[in-house]
């Protein structure tokens, strides 16, 4: 007879005994607990930066402005000829005002109310103080 076990769990056993019983875990040689939550904070000020920096109304607002001054621009420049074919409406100022309306009122809206800061980690998973030089 031959013997079927699964051989696999016994190496699954090996690693996890290295994790010190953490599975989830895994000990990166050479860097400490410390080192790993320090890099970890770093990373998230860089994504709170770049999730400031692209904030949806940062980008439709801008564009609605930009387009609202060309178009603004072209209103105020138009001859009678393209008022007349609209039915004597300036349409390319009024929306080139709106459009600009509108991109300052999104524009305003991202300096009032800019995005939510995450909330600070427990303060069992805080690095301790005891390795910088006390004051």
């Amino acid at each position: 007879m031959t013997d079927h076990s699964n051989h696999s769990d016994d190496s699954d056993h090996a690693e996890n005994s290295d994790n010190s019983g953490r599975p989830d875990r895994p000990r990166h040689p050479g860097y400490s607990e410390k080192d790993v939550l320090r890099e970890v904070t770093e990373l998230e000020g860089k994504s709170e930066t770049a999730a400031r920096l692209f904030d949806i109304r940062r980008i439709i607002g801008g564009l609605f402005v930009l387009y609202g001054v060309i178009v603004t621009i072209t209103g105020l420049t138009d001859d009678d000829a393209a008022i007349d074919k609209a039915q004597g409406v300036n349409i390319n100022l009024w929306t080139g005002l709106g459009m600009l309306a509108l991109g300052v009122f999104f524009l305003l809206w991202l300096r009032l109310r800019p995005t939510a800061h995450p909330a600070p980690p427990p303060l069992a998973s805080r690095p301790s103080q005891e390795d910088g030089p006390s004051a």
